[in-house]
């Protein structure tokens, strides 16, 4: 078709220039990175948070150990007693959570219906016999791969001079991004919500404290 049948045939200068059009609108790549970020942004930065909110964690874990290994110090050393008639020392249960909790303030906070009711931090406090007598397994509702903990042996009951003892520390840190936590840990709560459990345990013999 020549130049002069297009100009008497308006119906096929506009099917011509709609070939061209869709074929340079084919051909463009204006605007193919930011269609592409816009893709993979999600993914991305939720595979960033959930670096960072792992980081974060592990801190958290570190910061709680500090905190048994502070407060068994104090028990070993007769810092801290229970039931021995020793007012300046002698802690109860909710003064001993208590300390506890400020020792892991700087990221974690205690509120008075937790420092009564465990709901997030559990402190196991007990005596035995031998070391070969202290668990070595966290407790657990069942044996299914995925389990909440079992608190039900969980006590305070620090023993006094040359006793042993084991002071081990629960707690629920939540997680948005739930990505990291199955391959990390097999504790799910029984309500269904996400959290890591950070756990920290020490064990130690009483100094021979007055």
């Amino acid at each position: 078709m020549s130049a002069r049948d297009n100009d008497e045939n308006p119906a096929g200068i506009q099917r011509h220039e709609k070939r061209h059009a869709w074929r340079r609108l084919w051909r463009s790549r204006d605007g193919a990175s930011a269609i592409e970020f816009a893709i993979l942004a999600i993914p991305y930065f939720m595979i960033i948070f959930a670096i960072l909110e792992t980081f974060v964690a592990f801190t958290a874990e570190q910061l709680v150990t500090n905190a048994v290994n502070t407060m068994a110090r104090d028990l070993r050393t007769g810092k801290i007693t229970y039931n021995l008639n020793r007012p300046a020392t002698d802690m109860t249960e909710a003064q001993f959570r208590q300390a506890f909790c400020n020792e892991i303030s700087i990221m974690i906070s205690c509120s008075p219906t937790e420092i009564a009711t465990p709901a997030d931090l559990y402190l196991d406090v007990r005596t035995f016999a031998k070391f070969g007598d202290i668990p070595n397994s966290i407790p657990r509702t069942s044996t299914a791969d995925y389990a909440d903990i079992d608190p039900s042996s969980f006590a305070y009951n620090p023993g006094g001079p040359k006793s042993i003892n084991m002071l081990r520390a629960y707690y629920r840190w939540p997680v948005i991004t739930d990505l990291v936590r199955p391959y990390i840990t097999n504790i799910r709560p029984g309500n269904g919500s996400s959290s890591f459990l950070i756990v920290a345990t020490t064990a130690f013999q009483n100094e021979d404290y007055p």
